[in-house]
């Protein structure tokens, strides 16, 4: 941080805040929020006379409440700039009266409480999410009676006690009576790797075995005739040198028990703590007595990164860290252009983990910034301003804010923004939005492809082109054997399937028709498979409403991981298939023509004889021709067969038959 500090490159807004990131990549704007010190730190220093005074003393945040400090202080020793901060809401105030000792203390005159917050606005390029990580509490697991005992401490605690900046200056001793415990017990997985919400996570917070190993030899290092126990479920020694720092520990007197404490008590006459065990290796149940307890609790993510989350609209993982765009391939992406990950923000790391991945992130950031212009993928969104209604419900489907819409105004794609996620276009119901790289007219001539030749033998499947596609390709690469009656329709994401496909398909004879993406936690357009879900339902239900069966449409998950699960479903489907008869396919036609539901291709008219407007996705013509006639749909002027019919004449463009 102190390098970071004298870097000429780099501007350090140090006790501020981020409370707004708005626009795209390469053009971000960015608010922070510079709060007030009420000290000017360009003329503090750091004698410490103010705090010398100062008659406030609270609990220290650096020493985890183990130590204690003045309401004027530096948050820590490494602390940049180095300048002392008056905390507003524990100073008595400026009026002589109350307090006003530290005006008086300090002869620079550094002190002023007049300070305000400022509002700082900072046009960035690109946005690299370092927001860290926290502890977990284990005050919800009674059995360790962690807010009872004082000598059970967290393993943030002990590092704080046993730090030669801490509150006992690196001599060891527990918190209840300062003594020097001799037999020390550490506890695994308080936090982690558990099932139940109300105990913890079920992921695995990957430093906590290290950290304790480390510990237990410190303290065997300094105190050789001190005892030391560890209890774990398993022990995950997977990095370089790490088995060797385990083995060393063992060898030097360490004892690893296999099982974990379901009770512990306090002896009220010296604080000791009889701790209760299962013990696996020996298989019987053991109580033994220790003078201080460590639990190694796991981690969890920062207070501040889902705030940062929503502002940058990123993905989040179960357990609530953000999450990359490929674990393998882009481990510091995310699928909002222009922003990266690093450090505990992505997941539980060690220092390590933590320097190389911010390495990474620093990396991809220069080679973006070292552009001059950006490359997006010819897959986003476009717009037919002669087309939009300007309703606003495209807006409010994307994912990434990419579409700018006011009312009263024509919906503008920002292509840098858009990742192509296709849930804009499935949503407008006037057809206003096409994509470039899945147009409507392709998933259409699919559809009719596949149906033209023995349509009760075949299955359409829509399939997520990041999980459930690549979930088939693992399972071909697999060689699992499933039915091959499906024909795959690969689509960017499930959200890009519009209703008016799935009409088409059962109005083309599909007797089943499947709709799969990712699973809800891994969309790769952070939450664009919702508005599958949304549009399924009312499909089902559209389904029941014409008197045919709901479960001919199915939706699945599935991931690129997951080969056997697209088997699985595969046979499902088929079984589903093999129920639909034909007189059951010409029942569904007639019931969809009954109803007048509408052509997936827009609706026909009545007379396809009478003339029907149509535009040129190319080069934007307008011509009329019956509708029935001309069915390949060529432009007159440009000869591409890019064609949308539409459903009123153009009032812009006076059209040439």
């Amino acid at each position: 941080m102190m390098d970071v500090g004298r870097h000429p490159n780099i501007e350090l807004l140090a006790f501020a805040e981020v409370e707004d990131i708005s626009g795209y990549v390469g053009n971000f704007k960015a608010r922070v929020r510079k709060k007030a010190r009420y000290i000017d730190e360009t003329q503090c220093t750091s004698c410490g006379e103010c705090a010398a005074v100062c008659p406030v003393v609270v609990p220290d945040e650096y020493q985890v409440g183990l130590g204690s400090r003045r309401a004027v202080y530096i948050p820590f020793p490494q602390a940049v700039p180095s300048a002392y901060i008056v905390n507003a809401d524990e100073c008595l105030g400026q009026n002589p009266i109350a307090c006003g000792k530290c005006i008086e203390a300090c002869e620079k005159k550094c002190i002023d409480f007049e300070m305000q917050d400022r509002l700082i606005d900072i046009n960035v390029g690109v946005v690299i999410v370092a927001t860290g990580m926290d502890v977990y509490d284990p005050t919800a697991l009674d059995e360790y009676h962690y807010t009872q005992f004082p000598n059970v401490v967290t393993s943030l605690e002990f590092e704080r006690l046993i730090s030669t900046g801490g509150p006992l200056e690196g001599h060891l001793g527990r918190p209840g009576d300062l003594k020097k415990p001799e037999r020390v017990a550490f506890i695994q997985c308080v936090g982690s790797r558990t099932e139940n919400p109300q105990r913890g996570n079920p992921y695995c917070s990957n430093i906590c075995c290290m950290n304790t190993i480390k510990s237990a030899q410190y303290l065997k290092d300094n105190y050789p005739g001190i005892q030391v126990t560890v209890f774990y479920m398993d022990l995950r020694a997977f990095g370089k040198g790490f088995e060797e720092l385990l083995m060393r520990s063992k060898s030097n007197g360490v004892q690893y028990i296999r099982g974990l404490p379901g009770e512990v008590q306090e002896d009220p006459a010296n604080g000791n703590l009889w701790i209760t065990f299962e013990n696996t290796s020996r298989n019987c149940l053991e109580t033994h007595e220790y003078d201080m307890l460590v639990l190694a609790v796991g981690a969890v993510p920062a207070a501040s990164t889902e705030v940062i989350r929503q502002m940058l609209t990123l993905s989040r993982s179960p357990g609530g860290f953000l999450k990359e765009a490929h674990p393998k391939l882009r481990p510091v992406d995310t699928p909002s252009k222009g922003v990266f990950i690093a450090g505990a923000a992505e997941s539980p790391k060690d220092v390590r983990e933590s320097v190389t991945q911010a390495s990474a992130a620093a990396s991809r950031a220069a080679i973006l910034l070292n552009k001059s212009k950006f490359a997006v993928e010819a897959i986003t969104a476009v717009v037919d301003p002669e087309l939009c209604k300007m309703c606003g419900i495209c807006a409010g489907v994307c994912p990434f804010g990419a579409i700018q819409w006011e009312k009263k105004q024509v919906a503008h794609v920002t292509s840098a923004a858009c990742a192509g996620c296709g849930a804009c276009a499935a949503e407008c119901k006037f057809g206003a939005i096409q994509m470039r790289h899945f147009p409507d007219q392709a998933i259409y001539a699919q559809i009719d492809a596949i149906l033209e030749e023995q349509p009760l033998e075949k299955i359409i499947a829509f399939a997520c082109n990041w999980c459930s596609y690549a979930g088939a390709d693992t399972a071909g690469v697999a060689r699992l054997a499933y039915p091959p009656n499906a024909r795959i329709i690969r689509t960017m994401c499930s959200g890009r399937v519009n209703s008016e496909f799935i009409w088409h398909a059962f109005r083309s004879g599909a007797p089943v028709v499947l709709v799969s993406g990712c699973h809800y936690v891994d969309c790769h357009y952070l939450d664009a498979n919702r508005s599958t879900t949304r549009r399924i339902d009312g499909l089902w239900d559209g389904l029941e409403k014409y008197g045919l069966r709901p479960e001919r449409l199915m939706l699945e998950w599935c991931s690129a991981a997951e080969g056997t699960r697209w088997q699985t479903i595969m046979i499902e489907a088929e079984k589903k298939r093999l129920g639909v008869t034909a007189q059951e396919i010409e029942q569904t036609r007639a019931s969809l023509a009954q109803a007048k539901v509408p052509s997936p291709r827009n609706p026909r008219p009545a007379d396809e004889n009478q003339p029907a407007w149509f535009t040129c996705l190319r080069c934007g013509h307008h011509w009329s021709s019956p509708f029935g006639a001309n069915q390949e749909r060529i432009c007159p002027k440009c000869r591409a067969n890019s064609v949308r019919w539409l459903r009123e004449a153009p009032v812009s463009v006076a059209a040439t038959q």
